[in-house]
């Protein structure tokens, strides 16, 4: 695994560990609706473990190696151009440790420093009697945090298939543990200014508790200091960012190209994603540049021998998705020469794309058999009736043709018009790809008869149609934009069978079909005349089988 990979597995891991005690943290918070000694009683399980030394080891490591990759991660980014939930979930992230620098002094520290008994009675007079501004910046620290995590849960779960069906438990839980932890630290603060207007209990409380005066003091000055040293070295992390870019502005930059965009400039150690960020071209990235998601994947269409090989993170999500060695993901290449790419998914593609998917959703080279299907005369009748008995007609036929395709193991690719095209084998061999393609021809056929028949007295003469079939390497895949995706194949194998279908016109006949299909599928038709072809776009002639009635 390279060391970006490890440097957001190791983020990853320790904001689950911070999240694991923030959890336990608001829980024990709402347990103030039901009292004061229940919300003590509850740190032994929530807080209590934390204080011990592999908890304070765990939880103060996960803090430190969660802060210092966020700012790596930040140092080195090339664009800082996000998508929205990135930028917001940044910045959240950056408002933290100015946030909570005060309450880890005002509550860990002063029991480490001067053996404070530190409880939630002294806590809550602090921020809601003494110092009423910080109870407020407390509850906006809480919903700070609390919602920084939400948006990194999420945008990590929604890369599992399983969450999908759970998303409406996990928003519940997401607003029900905030709320219940807000309205417990209210009420427990409610009562403990009622308490402290006793001044035997609140003498007692500090008595209790060891406090002295001095101690107020001390929270605030290195509370300033923390938030100074943070503010500091972020300022040091970006004047690092404008000397790195500074320097790297001297070196050559490759160009990107990209569909029919200028060319891109390319700056030293910028990944593709980034680039295209950078110029304000959308691009898809579900994960936002971690590696984890597969959709910002591109085609490699020159250049691609330049490139360094995959490293862990993406070799593991190219081989999870079958990719073939063109495909690479744009987050992850760092060109450092010029480059062509094609974007294999629409910019809007969501977390769904990055699924494992069946064989013949991805989008690779196989042999499968394609068929094409036209009406005869279907203009013609449509100049002569009314358009709602046009579309009545042409949905009967797409309905009919589709079913016999279905029945017979294809998938419809498409219709246009009164056109149809279909494709056979997709998971299965290509010999059992021929036999279904011409036996939906049959059943096509014998659904042409019946639906004639049923229209009798609406036709002046009955529905002809002609079919082609050819079989062959294609590229297929799910291809398309938002909504409007499905199944397709690209390749000479498409035209070839188009070409054949309008053959149909020459002999005479309803069916045109290379020997290749035949011999593959084992079909030996006595009826029907061999032909030897030349098709619009193939070099080489071809044998084909013209049959009257299929």
């Amino acid at each position: 695994m390279d060391k970006r990979g490890i440097g957001d597995r190791l983020r990853l891991y320790s904001g689950l560990v911070l999240l694991l005690y923030v959890v336990g943290h608001l829980l024990n918070h709402a347990l103030g609706l039901v009292s004061l000694e229940a919300m003590e009683a509850a740190t032994a399980i929530t807080i209590e473990p934390w204080r011990t030394a592999p908890g304070t080891v765990l939880l103060g490591g996960a803090a430190l190696v969660y802060v210092a990759t966020g700012l790596w991660s930040l140092y080195a980014r090339r664009s800082l151009r996000l998508p929205a939930w990135q930028l917001a979930q940044t910045g959240l992230g950056l408002l933290i440790p100015l946030l909570l620098v005060g309450h880890v002094l005002g509550t860990r520290m002063l029991v480490e420093v001067f053996d404070v008994d530190q409880g939630y009675a002294l806590e809550l007079f602090f921020l809601w009697a003494a110092y009423p501004f910080l109870g407020f910046m407390q509850t906006v620290t809480l919903l700070v945090v609390w919602v920084h995590a939400c948006v990194g849960i999420h945008m990590w779960l929604r890369l599992k298939p399983w969450y999908a069906a759970e998303q409406r438990l996990a928003f519940a839980l997401a607003i029900l543990i905030p709320a219940a932890a807000l309205a417990g630290f209210v009420a427990a603060g409610m009562r403990v200014r009622a308490l402290a207007a006793d001044q035997a209990w609140l003498e007692a409380l500090f008595t209790t508790a060891r406090v002295s005066p001095d101690m107020v003091p001390w929270v605030f000055d290195w509370t300033f200091v923390g938030q100074v040293g943070f503010i500091a070295l972020f300022a040091a992390l970006f004047l690092g960012r404008v000397a790195r870019a500074l320097w790297r502005a001297r070196s050559s930059r490759p160009r990107l190209r990209y569909l029919d965009h200028d060319a891109i400039r390319i700056a030293p150690g910028m990944t593709v994603l980034e680039a295209l960020r950078a110029a304000g071209i959308p691009h898809a990235s579900v994960c936002g540049g971690r590696g984890r998601c597969s959709t910002c994947r591109v085609h490699i269409d020159a250049g691609g021998e330049t490139l360094s090989p995959a490293s862990g993170v993406e070799e593991r999500v190219l081989r999870r998705i079958s990719a073939p060695g063109s495909v690479r993901l744009a987050c992850q290449i760092r060109p450092t020469a010029d480059l062509r790419v094609t974007p294999l998914l629409p910019a809007t593609a969501g977390a769904d794309e990055s699924f494992q998917r069946a064989s013949h959703m991805r989008s690779d080279e196989r042999a499968i058999t394609v068929l094409f299907a036209d009406l005869r005369g279907f203009t013609r009748l449509a100049e002569s009736r009314l358009p709602y008995d046009v579309v009545f007609v042409l949905n009967r036929y797409r309905a009919d043709m589709a079913r016999a395709i279905e029945e017979a193991g294809g998938v419809v690719n498409e219709f246009v018009g009164d056109g149809i095209m279909a494709l056979f084998g997709l998971d299965g061999s290509v010999d059992e790809g021929c036999r279904q393609a011409v036996r939906a021809a049959h059943l096509m056929a014998r659904n042409l008869v019946q639906l004639n028949q049923a229209l009798a007295t609406d036709l002046d003469e009955p529905l002809r149609m002609g079919m082609g079939i050819h079989v062959g390497p294609v590229i297929v895949g799910e291809m398309g934009y938002r909504g409007l995706k499905g199944i397709t194949a690209v390749g000479d194998v498409v035209n070839t069978a188009s070409r054949l279908e309008g053959k149909t016109k020459d002999f005479r006949v309803q069916l045109v079909v290379s020997e290749d299909v035949l011999t593959r599928a084992g079909i030996d038709p006595r009826d029907g005349a061999r032909h030897e072809v030349t098709v619009r776009g193939r070099v080489e002639p071809m044998h084909i089988r013209a049959i009257q009635n299929a």
